[in-house]
């Protein structure tokens, strides 16, 4: 897999004329270069359905007359970059409308994406239905015909369906539409024999050809959707919607599959389709350069102008990141990160679990989770209940994970050697909710009534000293074990906000009297009865940060594997490279700040003086130094910690430990 990839749109109407007039080699090839891109991914079909070449198995844009994909493959084959090639599967607005029975139905058989015909945009294909046939034989040309490195397929993954083909076939299967837990075997079995079908029919022609179903999320705790898949693109544009949290999130459990992965981004200013909308380059460094700190190689998504010719603004942008990234590629390959936590991923025990993960709802559980641990500049992976625990120091159990046998079984053996637990909310609770599985130093009561309700904790905030401090989200009520260590108590308000009962402007002040345990530590971790981690990616509280970084640093103790005065923004991971014989560590500071309907954006990186950095090593380290500068820097290693100081670096530094 190549570092510094492109995927280079080209969804195209055919209400517009000239289609590829303005295209020329030269133009193409000197825009690669410019942008210092190894590898595009390029289009035989979009999403309007046209094929932009000429084809048996599908129709070729109206109004183009040459063999556009033929011509692009050949250019930059010809300078050595590579060509994977995109095919719209889930959409096809040309064949959505000679074939509408085709397409995916709710039970009231409203189609989706777009809800009809008289409303511009497109519409999903049910992969059970003969349009997987036509597919098929669409996938099977490009492959035969051309000289691909790659299939890109697109708008895919497993999708409720009630067409009548779903209906036919769960009735042939003995089964009812109305048996909604039939009705979902039959939508991931639907899937399944899609990938397979693709898959099966690009290495029958190509055997290992790189090939790639995006459903724009990699499922948390489905493996088995993974790896139908040879390698991983994470799609995240952070200006479009999915903001500066979502790719650590999904990066740290990628690097976690031993598959090759890279971190999809885009050059607009906010989303997919974004014509003549640029970001900042400090931009495209800091997104590339987060890709390179958490393992990933890099694509940045671009979209063709209609008439074919690439354009300059986007490569000269595109070639401000790519040109760092060239330079640091030597430290960035095979690479396993290093860590001391465990994040169980509250949507990776959904799935185990048969429960629904995509309530938008439960992921704030995962990302508030991931957010402290990024401004804490904690080492850690996000895991699901696959993955062997014993490296790790810390599990963190976030707000809504019910402990059920499998991971009974798998915490146990975890603590037996050594490991630590924390757990918030109703995490730690029996399947049944009546009692905690764990030591954590509380015995559970029931769910608070107050909401919200206060922490008081027994011990100073490093900024806040220490105060009642809100909890704004759902508390649990709890009372210390014999042995337990009460860290800080729980306060109610004097009532809960009502029509006849409200105080003030937003909640009604603590009572100031103590109602249990807010937070304690048993033999087995630490317990804190909130579900912080939400409170946290919906509120932001500073001192809910706090006091989570307070019960790790107290669980992790003097055995953090690295240490830094880097500010809350800035984010930091260690990465080992086995076969060099070295360990890099990544410091990345930006600062997006929020413009316009709450567009993130990156302007302004300024640079950061005498950062300092403690790594835990037990071997001796024969050099410390900058890469790519190949720049030595002072360091002392005593007692097990190696420590250095950056004196001035800017929105991406790698510093090598050279055993």
């Amino acid at each position: 897999m190549k570092f510094r990839q492109v995927h280079l749109d080209f969804h195209t109407s055919e209400a517009i004329e000239g289609i590829g007039r303005d295209f020329s080699k030269q133009q193409f090839q000197e825009m690669l270069k410019t942008g210092h891109v190894d590898s595009i991914t390029i289009f035989s079909k979009c999403h309007h359905g046209w094929a932009y070449h000429p084809t048996t198995a599908n129709q070729m844009h109206p109004h183009l007359n040459f063999d556009l994909l033929g011509a692009q493959i050949e250019a930059a084959h010809e300078i050595g970059v590579k060509t994977p090639v995109y095919l719209s599967a889930g959409l096809d607005e040309r064949l959505a409308r000679k074939h509408p029975q085709w397409l995916i139905r709710n039970q009231q058989e409203q189609i989706s994406w777009t809800a009809d015909f008289m409303t511009p945009g497109y519409h999903q294909f049910c992969m059970n239905t003969p349009y997987l046939d036509v597919l098929t034989l669409q996938v099977e040309e490009v492959v035969k015909k051309y000289d691909v490195d790659g299939i890109f397929l697109d708008i895919v993954g497993v999708r409720e369906c009630y067409c009548q083909y779903c209906v036919a076939e769960i009735r042939s299967q003995g089964s009812d539409p109305r048996n909604i837990q039939d009705m979902r075997k039959l939508w991931e079995q639907t899937y399944a024999r899609y990938a397979n079908r693709m898959n099966e029919t690009v290495h029958a022609v190509k055997p290992g050809l790189p090939v790639f179903h995006n459903s724009s999320h990699v499922d948390r705790g489905r493996r088995d959707l993974a790896h139908m898949n040879t390698h991983l693109e994470l799609e995240s544009l952070p200006t479009g919607g999915w903001g500066y949290d979502h790719f650590p999130l999904s990066a740290r459990y990628a690097q976690t599959l031993g598959m090759d992965f890279l971190g999809m981004t885009g050059k607009f200013h906010t989303s997919w389709g974004e014509f003549g909308g640029y970001k900042h380059p400090n931009a495209l460094r800091y997104e590339t350069a987060l890709s390179l700190a958490n393992g990933a190689r890099c694509s940045i998504g671009d979209q063709l102008h209609p008439g074919g010719q690439m354009d300059h603004a986007t490569y000269s942008l595109i070639g401000e990141a790519y040109r760092e990234v060239e330079a640091k590629e030597e430290w960035c390959r095979n690479t396993t990160a290093i860590a001391d936590i465990a994040l169980l991923s509250v949507e990776a025990t959904l799935w185990e679990s048969g429960s629904d993960p995509h309530n938008q709802h439960i992921h704030h559980h995962d990302t508030g989770a991931v957010r402290v641990l990024l401004e804490g500049h904690y080492l850690f992976d996000v895991v699901d209940l696959q993955a062997d625990l014993s490296k790790y120091k810390v599990v963190i159990l976030p707000d809504a994970i019910s402990v059920t046998e499998l991971i009974e079984i798998k915490l146990t053996t975890f603590l037996a050697g050594g490991g630590k637990i924390l757990a918030t909310g109703r995490s730690g609770l029996s399947p049944d909710g009546t009692g905690f599985e764990f030591d954590l130093g509380v015995e559970y009561q029931e769910v608070s009534s107050f909401r919200p309700s206060y922490f008081r904790p027994n011990f100073e905030l490093p900024s806040l000293r220490t105060a009642s401090f809100v909890m704004y989200t759902e508390g649990q009520n709890t009372v210390p074990t014999i042995d337990g260590i009460v860290l800080g108590s729980k306060e109610n308000s004097y009532f809960n906000r009502d029509l006849f009962t409200f105080c003030s402007h937003q909640h009604t002040p603590s009572d100031l009297q103590e109602s249990g345990t807010g937070m304690a530590e048993g033999q087995d971790g630490i317990y804190i009865a909130w579900n912080v981690f939400e409170d946290y990616a919906m509120k932001g509280s500073l001192a809910v940060k706090e006091i989570i970084c307070y019960a790790l640093d107290r669980l992790l103790s003097n055995n953090k594997s690295l240490m830094t005065n880097l500010p809350a923004q800035g984010v930091t991971t260690l990465q080992m490279q086995t076969n060099s014989n070295r360990w890099v560590n990544h410091l990345l500071y930006a600062s997006p700040v929020r413009r316009g309907q709450g567009v993130e954006v990156i302007e302004d990186i300024p640079p950061l003086i005498n950062t300092e950095v403690a790594v835990a090593v037990a071997e001796q380290v024969q050099d410390v130094y900058l890469a790519p500068q190949n720049l030595s820097l002072p360091f002392s290693q005593v007692n097990g910690l190696v420590t250095y100081t950056i004196p001035e670096w800017s929105c991406h530094q790698m510093i090598v430990i050279q055993f």
